[in-house]
């Protein structure tokens, strides 16, 4: 195993929620540091720990994948980890040169060419001209800036910015890599080719890798580490492991219900093995059974449903509709149990949620539409591709 050339021990950050206190509390630090007095650490009024007591180490050969839901401290750790802030408590040590792309246009100065930022950056990080130059038109052609490349950034599209700040920070190979969020601006095959790029980096480099994309974690990371709340909750080379935690602590949007009253769901619950819930964990290819029950305020004869299928990112991965098969509800007044088996859901892991729709077949009105009825977790695997995996038949 490679050396240790990341090590976090004990790091932790406060802010002030008001701008006004936290400049004055700014002021005492710097006051106090001046006099050779002890700072505070511990909190004052409106203030609250973006990061608390975080240690971990990345070797040489490692990729860490810090993740976590918007607000737990990953860009607050990376800014202490690149610099550009200091910690309240504990300490940051990293050997060697350091690259980082974890703001969008961060480090360019946008009146100058994309050539002039390039030796700038390059000079930032630790690198002298002549390895600058030596590796100059492999940054340019890796970014695919070959036109455009003596254009002030100012002119830059956000796609551009990011293509030339990853290639700077990969083609010059430093010690330590830290990447951020950024690479969800650029396009598929840009960010294809950035995870080539980290997977030849790693033999001699150590990575810190930033993303809301599990599929881009587990690619690319030998080790994850969950933030909540500025905290670690868990870090471990079992990346499926941390990864099913994220997915567990994402708080979807709340149900939402749309309808005319007379049709009113009364529960929607999965069932497996006589038990039923709200919550399922799955493998990948299971079949899903759900029950739902209806209270009908008036006679309809003829009612359709379908089930939607979202993914955390709110979008609509697959439906099914009763229409499609030759099921056909009528009731009067009273109460309907429905039940439906999902076939065969081969998705990637990770945490979904189900949306229910009821129509009446007579009008073609939607009389009832409420969304996130209830989650369910397709548990991770050893493979990693795309969102579904079709049924198929080899010869």
């Amino acid at each position: 195993m490679g050396e240790v050339l990341i090590k976090a021990e004990g790091v932790s950050k406060k802010f002030a929620k008001n701008l006004k206190k936290s400049l004055w509390y700014g002021l005492q630090d710097v006051y106090h540091g001046i006099l050779g007095k002890t700072i505070d650490k511990s909190l004052r009024a409106d203030e609250f720990w973006a990061v608390k007591d975080v240690s971990f180490e990345v070797r040489r050969g490692e990729c860490l994948g810090l993740i976590g839901h918007n607000g737990a401290g990953k860009s607050t750790l990376l800014k202490i980890l690149n610099g550009l802030i200091a910690p309240d408590a504990g300490t940051i040590t990293m050997y060697g040169k350091v690259g980082a792309l974890i703001e969008l246009g961060a480090g360019f100065n946008p009146i100058l060419t994309g050539r002039e930022n390039i030796y700038n950056n390059g000079a930032v990080i630790g690198f002298t001209k002549a390895e600058i130059e030596a590796k100059l038109e492999a940054i340019i052609a890796f970014a695919e800036l070959e036109e455009f490349i003596d254009m002030p950034v100012q002119n830059y599209s956000s796609g551009m910015k990011v293509r030339l700040g990853f290639a700077i920070a990969a083609q010059l190979e430093p010690d330590v890599l830290i990447i951020d969020e950024v690479l969800a601006v650029g396009d598929l095959g840009f960010r294809v080719k950035c995870m080539n790029r980290i997977n030849e980096l790693l033999p001699t480099t150590a990575v810190i890798f930033v993303s809301h994309a599990m599929a881009q974690v587990t690619t690319v990371c030998t080790t994850a580490l969950l933030l909540d709340h500025g905290r670690l909750e868990l870090m471990s080379s079992e990346i499926g492991e941390v990864v099913e935690q994220y997915f567990l602590k994402f708080k979807n949007e709340e149900e939402q219900f749309i309808g005319d009253g007379s049709v009113a769901l009364e529960r929607f619950e999965f069932v497996k093995n006589n038990e039923k819930g709200r919550e399922l964990f799955i493998e990948n290819g299971d079949d899903i059974v759900v029950e739902f029950e209806l209270k009908v305020k008036k006679e309809i004869t003829d009612l359709k449903f379908r089930i939607g299928i979202f993914n955390i990112e709110y979008k609509l991965l697959a439906e099914v509709d009763s229409s499609t098969t030759s099921f056909k509800a009528n009731i009067k007044e009273g109460k309907m149990l429905v039940r439906v088996i999902l076939k065969g859901m081969y998705l990637k892991y990770g945490k979904y949620s189900l949306h229910l729709h009821v129509t009446n077949g007579e009008s073609s009105k939607k009389i009832l539409r409420q969304s996130n009825v209830a989650h369910f977790v397709v548990k991770p695997t050893l493979t990693v591709g795309a969102d579904f995996l079709l049924a198929s038949e080899w010869e």
